[in-house]
C-alpha cells in the first residue's frame, strides 16, 4: 500500500527530530566569519571536502579580506593558495570574476537574495542557498550531494532536479526547520548514510527509512563504517 501524504510528512518530521538528537550541534562545516568568506569557501568546496577547504582559507582570507582585494588578486598567487582544493585554475578564474562582480554590482557586499546571488560567477542555487541560510539566516533547502542522496533514500522526492528537490523536501517541513534540516541531513550523509556503504545497522533512523538494507545491517559491521564528527 502506497504511503499517504500525511504518513510521509509524519515520517519525514520524525527523521528530522531523531537526527536532531543524534547531531545536536550540526552546523555548516566550512569555517567562516562573514558572508564573503562563506561564499568563497563554498565555491572552493566544489569537488573537494570542507576539511580540505578549511586548510587553505585562513591564509586566503587574510591575504584577500574583501571583495576588492579578491578582484585584484594576482592569479598565480591565488592559484598557489587554493591548489589543495583541486581544479585551482577554474576556481581561481571564478573567484577573480566573483570579486569583480561584487565590487561592480554590489559595492563589494554579498547580496542577500537568491535571485541576485545566482547571477554571480561560479554561484549556482546550491551555493546561493548555503550563503543565504548560514550567513543571512534565510530559510532554504541546500541541495548538496548528501541531501539529494538521502532525500531519495528517505522517499522525500523522486526527482533528480535540484529545484524540484528543493520544492519536494521543503513542502514536508515548516520553513523554520529548513536550516537545521540541511545541517542534520548533511551530517548524517557524511557520517553514516554514505553513498556506497551506508551504515544501516548503526543508524538510529533505520526504522523510518525505506532504503534500509542498502548497506550492512549487522550492527558490528555497520559500526565500523561510522565516521564521527571532526574535532
Amino acid at each position: 500500500m502506497a504511503e499517504s501524504r500525511t504518513a510521509l510528512v509524519r515520517r519525514a518530521r520524525a527523521i528530522h527530530r531523531e537526527l536532531g538528537e543524534l547531531y545536536p550541534d550540526a552546523h555548516c562545516e566550512l569555517d567562516h566569519t562573514n558572508a564573503l568568506q562563506l561564499l568563497v569557501a563554498t565555491v572552493l568546496s566544489a569537488q573537494s571536502t570542507d576539511r580540505r577547504v578549511n586548510t587553505v582559507t585562513p591564509v586566503l582570507f587574510a591575504r584577500y579580506p574583501d571583495a576588492a582585494a579578491l578582484a585584484a588578486a594576482d592569479r598565480a598567487e591565488l592559484e598557489r593558495l587554493i591548489t589543495p582544493t583541486g581544479f585551482f585554475r577554474a576556481k581561481s578564474e571564478a573567484l577573480l570574476k566573483l570579486g569583480a562582480a561584487l565590487v561592480e554590482r554590489y559595492g563589494g557586499e554579498v547580496p542577500g537574495t537568491l535571485a541576485e546571488l545566482v547571477t554571480l560567477p561560479g554561484v549556482g542555487r546550491k551555493t546561493a542557498n548555503v550563503v543565504l541560510t548560514d550567513a543571512f539566516g534565510v530559510p532554504g533547502i541546500t541541495t548538496d550531494t548528501h541531501l539529494i542522496r538521502l532525500s531519495h533514500r528517505f522517499g522525500w522526492t523522486q526527482s533528480d532536479k535540484p529545484p524540484q528537490i528543493e520544492a519536494d523536501v521543503g513542502a514536508l517541513f515548516p520553513a523554520s526547520d529548513w536550516i537545521s534540516l540541511n545541517h542534520r541531513v548533511i551530517w548524517h550523509g557524511r557520517r553514516r548514510c554514505h553513498a556506497r556503504q551506508p551504515a544501516c545497522g548503526a543508524c538510529p533512523v533505520a526504522h523510518l527509512c525505506p532504503a534500509y538494507g542498502e548497506g550492512p545491517t549487522d550492527p558490528a559491521v555497520a559500526a565500523k563504517l561510522v565516521r564521527e564528527p571532526r574535532g
